[in-house]
């Protein structure tokens, strides 16, 4: 069995779930009902700011905090609704669809160029 790198593991994520620019992903959030989720650690998010209306859930609490029957849950991580990841760059957020894929959430996408690409694209901070 060969053994695969990270990265080729976010390249083969990002060919089997929607990509989403930054302009879209504001377009979507105005919607009301999408939830931007963020993946980064706590340290990140003091560092380099985040987007204003982003729930906070670090990517090793992803799977704990999407799961409805654990006392871990967010009420956030709703299958009825549209959610869309994003973490620093894109590849944390890509592994993650597909996890929540796994998990039963169908209407799911992420962020192309993470939270740095948002910050190029002149898109709002806090």
């Amino acid at each position: 069995m060969s053994s695969k790198s990270a990265m080729d593991m976010v390249k083969e994520a990002k060919a089997l779930i929607e990509n989403l620019s930054p302009a879209r992903v504001q377009e979507e959030m105005t919607s009301g009902d999408t939830v931007l989720i963020d993946l980064r650690e706590g340290e990140e998010l003091e560092r380099d700011g985040k987007i204003e209306s982003s729930v906070h859930a670090p990517r090793g609490m992803l799977e704990f905090y999407a799961d409805a029957a654990l006392p871990y849950h967010k009420p956030e991580f709703d299958k009825t609704k549209r959610i869309i990841l994003h973490c620093a760059g894109g590849g944390r957020s890509a592994l993650a669809v597909q996890t929540l894929k796994m998990m039963g959430f169908d209407n799911v996408a992420h962020m192309e160029g993470g939270f740095k690409a948002w910050k190029e694209a002149g898109l709002p901070t806090v």
